[in-house]
């Protein structure tokens, strides 16, 4: 049971992984971090990514217009580039190693050993992208939350609001921690793989034969 159970977890981590990986990718080229809604005129939208600003129109569709420059952009979207940009190398290299460490594939059935610590590293890896994917995603809200209830701002001043991309960005971090967590778990799992088992047997019935050549007259 815990021979089949094993498996079934490494696949649930990789899926998972892979599904977190995809969706923060997604939240880092998303125009929707944050959204604002102008009370003038209702029927434009403008919403502000980490690489640029769009206004949605119903007539007109969207428009949108990249940053100039880098420097140029506030604290929580600079430092947001970096760890997004983190958080989808790390998740990437640890979807392959780990990957080459599952027990379904075939290649280096011998190097058990081996195959454990890549994939115990790249569920590290995993489980690091999960924790930077969310960490922008939560600045960003944690400072649109401070200027949305700044009294200091007039209250005819429009707000930015949070935007579609934050709830994508905390999914993924969610499935990448899990996914991570999940490959993690099956390297603490101590019972024997049934290849590793098979070669054992292999190597001893081989010595027995050796010796049994030998000690013939």
């Amino acid at each position: 049971m815990a021979l089949v159970h094993q498996p079934m977890m490494q696949l649930s981590g990789i899926l998972f992984s892979l599904l977190g990986w995809v969706l923060s990718c997604l939240t880092t080229y998303l125009p929707q971090w944050k959204n604002l809604n102008l009370e003038l005129n209702e029927l434009e939208i403008w919403t502000m990514g980490l690489w640029q600003a769009c206004v949605v129109q119903e007539e007109g569709g969207m428009q949108c217009k990249d940053f100039d420059s880098f420097l140029a952009l506030p604290p929580e979207l600079r430092i947001s580039r970096i760890l997004m940009f983190f958080s989808n190398g790390s998740g990437l290299l640890g979807l392959l190693l780990s990957g080459f460490g599952l027990d379904c594939l075939k290649i280096g059935e011998r190097q058990q050993d081996q195959k454990k610590r890549l994939l115990l590293f790249g569920g590290m890896l995993v489980w690091i992208s999960g924790i930077t994917a969310i960490v922008p995603v939560s600045w960003v809200a944690h400072s649109t939350v401070q200027e949305f209830w700044d009294e200091n701002i007039p209250d005819i001043v429009p707000r930015w609001d949070f935007g579609e991309a934050l709830f994508v960005g905390w999914l993924a971090g969610f499935c990448l921690i899990l996914g991570g967590s999940l490959l993690n778990c099956t390297i603490c799992s101590t019972e024997v793989h049934p290849s590793s088992v098979h070669y054992a047997v292999a190597e001893q019935q081989d010595q027995c034969q050796c010796l049994e050549t030998e000690t013939r007259p």
